[in-house]
């Protein structure tokens, strides 16, 4: 049985741990607040400009217009674009990502393609860091809540790729907020372009000035971007609230081991003080013997 300075030792770590825990939880549930406002105040400018898009390519599907970023070509590299964290500590939000994008390179390989990859966070870069895929780039570092500047510098990059035909088409693969408690591993077409499937039909007349191949090739690279931040922005909000529920978890279950060792400290100390008062008894009785 352990001593009662191992036992004191232990429960010291415990609590410092658990100001740790607690500390990381506070942290992690105000910036999720800004990553959850964020998502949600630019959730209408994304439906607007959906919805701009879509009127732009139903008007235009007849029309044979050559523009790059819409061009359909047979599919021999296929890029992603992988979403993760640069940190640990928030449950089981890059391990879901990780297991997604390898089964999707999977995927990929048994069609005959070939996948390349945009590595996003530090969890990505270090585990594909043996070469198990083609990496066109990696990008750590970024701001808890990211910006048109980091989404920039992903758009950039995918996207003179596919211009170049290194890749045929590329897939945005991040995890999707839905809720505190809920997030899911998703994936969308970032290019070549596609109007929504599914989407309401357009209320209202769009007007174009100055003609329809200008607009396209102004609108389309915005998607695009837009796409990218969205991506980044619910990637951030999902980890921040999977980090904010597992230091919960890990602080509760603290509380518990605290319990569970001062009630074994108590024990040791009451065996030890019980020891040695017959210690003293014992000897007592050999005396007067």
């Amino acid at each position: 049985m352990a001593s009662t300075r191992e036992i004191r030792n232990r429960i010291k770590s415990l609590k410092g741990t658990q100001q740790i825990t607690k500390a990381m939880k506070m942290v992690a549930a105000a910036k999720v607040k800004r990553a959850q406002d964020r998502v949600l105040a630019t959730r209408p400018y994304a439906q607007k400009l959906k919805e701009a898009f879509q009127f732009a390519a139903e008007k235009l599907a007849q029309e044979e217009l050559q523009v790059p970023l819409l061009e359909q070509r047979e599919i021999k590299n296929v890029g992603l674009v992988i979403v993760t964290s640069d940190k640990g500590l928030c449950g089981g939000y890059n391990s879901n990502m990780l297991r997604a994008a390898v089964k999707k390179m999977q995927e990929i390989k048994d069609a005959g393609q070939t996948p390349k990859a945009w590595l996003v966070g530090n969890k990505a870069i270090t585990f594909f860091r043996r070469g198990e895929v083609e990496v066109l780039g990696r990008y750590s570092q970024f701001p808890a809540v990211p910006t048109y500047v980091e989404a920039g510098l992903i758009t950039e990059a995918v996207t003179q790729a596919f211009l170049e035909q290194k890749v045929d088409t590329v897939i945005l693969m991040y995890s999707h907020f839905v809720s505190m408690l809920q997030y899911n591993p998703s994936e969308l077409q970032l290019l070549p372009v596609v109007a929504p499937q599914g989407a309401t039909p357009v209320k209202g007349e769009y007007l174009y000035e100055p003609d329809p191949r200008t607009i396209l090739e102004h609108v389309l690279p915005k998607y695009v971007s837009w796409q990218v931040l969205r991506a980044l922005l619910e990637g951030a909000a999902s980890e921040l609230a999977a980090r904010m529920t597992a230091m919960d978890s890990a602080t509760k279950n603290a509380d518990d081991l605290l319990a569970a060792m001062t009630l074994l400290y108590n024990k040791v100390r009451q065996a030890a003080i019980t020891n040695e008062i017959l210690e003293v008894v014992g000897g007592a009785e050999a005396l007067n013997k």
